[in-house]
């Protein structure tokens, strides 16, 4: 005998949800990986930059110092250099910031000293 209407129903109704929950964890995967190749990407342009900061000459704070190149499209860098107080002057706070299309994606301190 043949499958009753009420029955395919049921088959394609399940068959549907099944279909939508494996779409949703598809895309749901995909936006994870995205958020994390971001924060990947910042984390190295942050340490690489902290290097280049650490290797350029000695300016007195509060200060800028230049950006490290090529940035891929998209991200920013900064380091900023300031005063400690109650400090040496010959140290340094750094603060590497890493944007990506304007947002703020990581932020990464550490030290200069003039040797």
């Amino acid at each position: 005998r043949g499958v009753s209407l009420v029955e395919t129903l049921m088959a394609v109704t399940i068959t549907g949800i099944a279909v939508t929950a494996l779409l949703w964890a598809l895309s749901t995967g995909s936006m994870a990986v995205r958020t994390i190749d971001h924060k990947t990407t910042a984390d190295t342009l942050a340490k690489a930059q902290m290097e280049h900061t650490k290797d350029q000459t000695f300016v007195s704070a509060p200060t800028t110092y230049t950006s490290v190149t090529p940035v891929p499209s998209g991200y920013s860098v900064s380091a900023q250099a300031s005063s400690i107080s109650g400090r040496d002057s010959d140290i340094q706070k750094i603060t590497v910031t890493v944007t990506y299309d304007g947002d703020t994606v990581l932020t990464l301190d550490g030290y200069k000293m003039n040797r």
